[in-house]
């Protein structure tokens, strides 16, 4: 199945080559993700623990934290980095 996987705020540009569509297995799940994500680009401040995690626009928690949710075709999957400075 095809997802969205969006990543905002700081580190983005760690991730400039992201696909926009990810095909994914049926059953894959938030975790499943996070975890293709730092085999195909390492750590990355897109996805550090601190970062939330919002799956079809509902807030589930951060990378470090969050709900189990499994993915559904055409879902959107966002990580939102934290961002500091004046």
């Amino acid at each position: 199945m095809k997802i969205r996987l969006v990543v905002i705020g700081r580190g983005y540009d760690a991730v400039e080559d992201m696909p926009e569509q990810w095909d994914v297995p049926e059953d894959a799940s938030v975790e499943d993700i996070i975890c293709m994500l730092l085999k195909r680009y390492g750590d990355g401040p897109g996805w550090a623990a601190s970062c939330l995690v919002a799956l079809r626009g509902r807030h589930l928690g951060t990378v470090g934290s969050h709900e189990p949710a499994t993915l559904r075709e055409g879902d959107e999957l966002t990580l939102i980095a934290p961002v500091a400075g004046g």
